[in-house]
C-alpha cells in the first residue's frame, strides 16, 4: 500500500515537473502593438516605440529609409490561459501538454509592415502583409 502511494505521488511529481510548456507559453506572449500611431506623416521614433527595431532597413528614393517590422497580434500574455493549462496538466498528470503546447504554439497572427520614411523620418508609404 505504501509503495503504491509513493509511486503515485512520484508519478504526479514527475509529470508536473516536466510539464509546463503550455503554461510558460501562455504567460510569455507579447502584447500587440498600438497600430493607431502607424500612419502617414507619423515620425519614425513614434512608430518604433510601438513596433520596436526594424528587422531590416535600407535606403530609399525619398532620401530616407525603408524599414521592415515584424509584429504579432493575438498572443498577449494570459494568466487565465496559463491557469487553465495548469489545471488540465494536474487533472491529466501532465498528458495535457500533448495538446496544450501545440495550441499555444499557434496563438496569434504574425504580420510584416513595410514603411518608407522620407529624409525627415516621416512615414510616407505603409504596406502590411500577413506572414
Amino acid at each position: 500500500m505504501r509503495k503504491t502511494l509513493f509511486m503515485n505521488i512520484a508519478a504526479v511529481a514527475v509529470s508536473v515537473a516536466v510539464s509546463g510548456c503550455s503554461i510558460g507559453m501562455a504567460m510569455s506572449g507579447k502584447k500587440a502593438p498600438d497600430l493607431a500611431v502607424v500612419k502617414t506623416d507619423a515620425y519614425r521614433q513614434d512608430i518604433e516605440l510601438q513596433l520596436g527595431t526594424p528587422v531590416q532597413a535600407s535606403s530609399n528614393d525619398l532620401g530616407g529609409v525603408t524599414a521592415v517590422y515584424d509584429y504579432e497580434v493575438g498572443n498577449e500574455p494570459s494568466a487565465g490561459r496559463a491557469i487553465g493549462h495548469g489545471v488540465a496538466d494536474l487533472l491529466t498528470l501532465g498528458a495535457w501538454e500533448l495538446v496544450g503546447t501545440p495550441v499555444e504554439a499557434v496563438q496569434g497572427d504574425k504580420y510584416r509592415l513595410t514603411i518608407a520614411y522620407d529624409k525627415d523620418n516621416k512615414a510616407k508609404t505603409i504596406s502590411s502583409q500577413k506572414i
